[in-house]
């Protein structure tokens, strides 16, 4: 599935525009139909790939010229995305609850239990963001509001039920890698 995911017309280009690893390795939960949030969708790689796999997606960001450009790639490839401009460091409106909820490259400690309240019985975070290991690379969140402690991002997520977790170094090209906390985790 995740090669096909990558061949597809929305999901080619620089690896930046490519879903993450971590959401390739477990975009086979995403089942058809399922009801899909992704918060701080940037724009669009992950939100695409989800609608790709014939998933209900809503995207939420708050920088209207990123949510321009991911739904001009949705619209190129045919998808049809629910795109929401919000400032997810503001009040949120009722967003309902979701089979799965996304997270990439974004912290907010004080939102993540509104965040756990939008999963629903049943239903997954998929989650991947900074290590505070990630200063060392140069590039990427130097505030430590947005870099996680190890062992952090299992706590918060806290009652959910990891099911995958890790704590990465990883390459991005050739010239970059990045620190990360994965996590897959359900809510019973």
């Amino acid at each position: 599935m995740s090669r096909q995911l990558l061949q597809r017309g929305a999901l080619q280009g620089s690896p930046r525009m490519r879903p993450s690893t971590w959401f390739l390795w477990h975009a086979h939960r995403i089942r058809v139909g399922d009801r899909v949030l992704d918060l701080a969708c940037g724009e669009g790689r992950h939100s695409l790939a989800a609608a790709e796999l014939g998933a209900k997606v809503v995207a939420a960001d708050r920088n209207p010229l990123t949510l321009d450009i991911a739904r001009g790639r949705g619209a190129a490839a045919g998808l049809s995305v629910q795109w929401m401009e919000l400032d997810l460091e503001g009040e949120w409106p009722e967003l309902g609850v979701f089979d799965a909820v996304l997270v990439f490259n974004y912290l907010d400690r004080a939102k993540m239990p509104r965040i756990l309240q939008l999963v629903a019985p049943g239903g997954l975070l998929i989650m991947e963001t900074f290590l505070e290991a990630q200063r060392e690379a140069g590039w990427g969140p130097t505030s430590s509001a947005h870099l996680l402690r190890p062992g952090e991002l299992a706590r918060l997520v806290a009652p959910l039920r990891v099911v995958h977790g890790r704590e990465a170094l990883e390459t991005v090209d050739a010239e970059h890698w990045r620190a990360v906390a994965s996590v897959v985790a359900q809510k019973q």
